[in-house]
């Protein structure tokens, strides 16, 4: 399966991007009302929790933290969560943002690789990646978020 890759150039200091990205406010916003809970320290675990098919604390998605340096970049490896796919802890990618200022602006990218072949999860990664990317951006440079009708 190809890699999936994400540039967005956005009109706001890195910091600000970065909260977007791993705050539990700013989290809630971009990823479909779910907060990212974690130590971020390097082999621990990382969930993205909210409302879904299993009540109000659903994992949506959890893997291990690979790196994590605040304002430049977050990687880790990412399975769907267990009410998905019951062989979920089998269906491992790897997810990396990285931020770099460029003139007044925050360079985001996001590289999802390391797809499995026959991965489920392929398709709807690469069409959600455009929208939670596109609201991270409106969010950090507005304050506010896209109503994609979530």
């Amino acid at each position: 399966m190809e890699d999936l890759k994400y540039e967005f150039y956005i009109g706001a200091p890195a910091d600000t991007v970065w909260n977007t990205l791993v705050s539990p406010e700013g989290t809630r916003q971009i990823f479909f009302g779910s907060e990212l809970r974690s130590t971020f320290q390097v082999r621990d675990t990382y969930e993205y929790v909210g409302p879904g098919n299993d009540g109000e604390e659903t994992v949506h998605v959890y893997g291990t933290v690979l790196q994590y340096e605040p304002n430049k970049v977050f990687s880790g490896t990412e399975h769907p969560g267990p009410s998905y796919y019951s062989n979920h802890a089998e269906l491992e990618t790897r997810i990396t943002f990285t931020l770099e200022t460029v003139g007044q602006c925050t360079k985001l990218t996001l590289v999802n690789d390391q797809w499995p072949a026959n991965h489920p999860s392929y398709p709807n990664a690469s069409s959600h990646w455009w929208m939670i990317l596109s609201n991270v951006k409106t969010l950090a440079e507005t304050g506010r978020t896209l109503d994609l009708g979530w």
